[in-house]
């Protein structure tokens, strides 16, 4: 595919990762079996996955000026991500979730930190690499205001530009209407568009985990099956299949070519640890693809 320039505007975030055998009661103190941290924040994601794939990616964000903050950064250097438009936000700490892990469960605490800086102000300084890019990916980790205007710039300047609606919240109906595509999951999906009009309708590209994914043209619904893979961690699928539909989608790829390849990076992701520890290149994706025929 030829190299496509990707802007991702979201989250980056630190996730510390805790397991233990027993989760601890108020006031109580237990013994932890391992401890890792793990980058993470679904704009960061989404970002290392086009990049993986061979896209041109430039991550707008914000980052804190702690030493995740650095590290952070670094990490997306170290992928290929442009982080020009990455900032450290003064006297703030980066955005983080605290998982704790436990008999096969999980709760999370998140954190925003600096992911509350990318506002109306900051996405104004980043409208030029906004207009100059080939497709705008965007999610739902930063304040709401700010997602609509930056998807506001994107129809300013006729860039297309995918929404992922995760963590579900509802929008208004003109960003809606100004998003090229919107992709949520099963879940969001029955929350923000149960009762949604045709033309809201042809937009969407719902991801169904195992079951593969559905959406219409011409009002007519289309499906494709899921990949039978032994999963090891899931946790980075959506994030994988929104960066490799960006990255599809730009490079031309009519909406079922790429919606099979999106649902094949998927796949490949997670049969490692962590969201972005199974990213594939596109050289993966396209043996996947071949052996799958």
């Amino acid at each position: 595919m030829v190299k496509r320039k990707v802007a991702v505007i979201g989250s980056i975030n630190m996730d510390m990762v805790t397991s233990t055998d027993h989760v601890p009661a108020q006031g109580e103190t237990v013994m932890g079996k391992g401890f890792k941290t793990v980058p993470g924040g679904k704009g960061a994601n989404q970002a290392v996955a086009a990049a993986r794939l061979g896209a041109d990616v430039r991550m707008i964000g914000r980052v804190g000026d702690d030493a995740f903050g650095e590290l952070l950064k670094q990490g997306l250097q170290d992928e290929g991500v442009c982080v020009d438009h990455v900032e450290p936000v003064t006297h703030c700490s980066s955005g983080v979730a605290t998982i704790l892990l436990s008999d096969g469960d999980n709760r999370i605490i998140v954190t925003a930190g600096a992911n509350e800086y990318v506002n109306e102000a900051f996405l104004s300084t980043c409208e030029e690499v906004i207009a100059d890019s080939d497709i705008v990916l965007i999610q739902l980790e930063i304040p709401l205001k700010a997602v609509e205007y930056a998807i506001a710039l994107c129809k300013k300047h006729q860039v297309p530009v995918i929404l992922n609606p995760a963590p579900a919240q509802k929008l208004s109906q003109q960003t809606y209407e100004n998003s090229t595509w919107i992709t949520p999951n099963e879940s969001e999906q029955a929350q923000l568009f149960a009762n949604t009009n045709v033309h809201l309708k042809e937009k969407l590209i719902v991801t169904q985990g195992a079951a593969g994914v559905m959406w219409t043209e011409n009002g007519v619904e289309q499906r494709i099956a899921g990949h039978r893979v032994m999963p090891v961690d899931t946790t980075g699928a959506g994030d994988t299949f929104n960066g490799a539909l960006a990255v599809a989608l730009a490079s031309g790829k009519l909406m079922r070519e790429a919606v099979m390849y999106a649902n094949a990076a998927a796949a490949l992701s997670v049969q490692s640890f962590g969201a972005q520890g199974g990213m594939p290149s596109n050289e993966e994706v396209a043996a996947f693809l071949l052996e799958r025929q």
